[in-house]
């Protein structure tokens, strides 16, 4: 299966709203879902405590080096968390609606 689960985070969901139709509108992604969080980490020797948006990006592998490359010239944290994970299994249907949804743009 090609299909990937890329993940970032953002501070607001209106910040969140503008990555994920940025990567629908461009066929990055065929699907975005956002959800409120909250993350504890180190930041510049402190430790954080901050609610944020998380984002789940449906795409395929060819897709994500486009997906990347948009997600870290719009992001606006200056270290943004991006990652993606393999899709181990899925139902197929479901795997060829993602591929459709992205079809027209040149997989890199």
């Amino acid at each position: 299966m090609d299909l990937l689960a890329v993940f970032t985070t953002v501070a607001t969901q209106e910040q969140a709203d503008t990555l994920a139709r940025a990567a629908v509108e461009q066929r990055l992604a065929a699907c975005v879902q956002t959800e409120a969080i909250r993350s504890t980490y180190r930041w510049q020797g402190a430790v954080e405590c901050e609610v944020e948006v998380r984002l789940m990006f449906k795409t395929t592998r060819q897709h994500y080096p486009a997906l990347e490359t948009l997600l870290r010239e719009r992001h606006p944290y200056e270290l943004p968390a991006i990652f993606a994970l393999p899709v181990i299994a899925g139902t197929a249907e479901y795997a060829a609606w993602v591929r459709d949804s992205l079809a027209g743009v040149p997989a890199q």
